[in-house]
């Protein structure tokens, strides 16, 4: 029996489930919602929402932390930005952007970061469906 087991297992060894959850992390960030299946999207709620609270924290540690957790992606098509007094521009990953744009917005709030949409089932396998999005 699984009483008191937290911890999905979503058919995968550890190692694997780790990557697999830290580049839905990385994707939720990039984009603001992914499309996946239900228990994944329930998995990486928590998951996600671990990470948002180290970036609320907003101090050094707390970015490593985060950076251990997801990959530090540069994001395509995104707005370079400039810091003042330098010409270098600086190129937009996931990991300053979760840290500039994401956590700020999470500011007063205690939890609740992430909303799972149920979604029609997918037709090959009839899996149960779901959108995960940033709220």
């Amino acid at each position: 029996m699984r009483h008191q087991k937290k911890v999905r297992k979503l058919g995968r060894p550890q190692d694997q489930r780790k990557a697999m959850l830290r580049a839905m992390a990385t994707s939720l960030f990039m984009h603001g919602e992914i499309k996946t299946t239900m228990t994944r999207a329930k998995a990486l709620s928590s998951y996600a929402e671990k990470i948002i609270s180290f970036a609320k924290k907003g101090d050094v540690a707390a970015r490593r932390q985060a950076g251990t957790l997801i990959y530090d992606q540069e994001i395509p098509g995104a707005e370079e930005m400039t810091l003042e007094g330098q010409e270098k521009a600086i190129k937009t990953t996931v990991l300053r952007k979760l840290f500039s744009e994401i956590a700020p917005k999470y500011k007063e709030r205690n939890g609740g970061y992430t909303k799972v949409f149920r979604l029609v089932n997918r037709r090959g396998d009839n899996a149960e469906m779901a959108l995960i999005q940033l709220t």
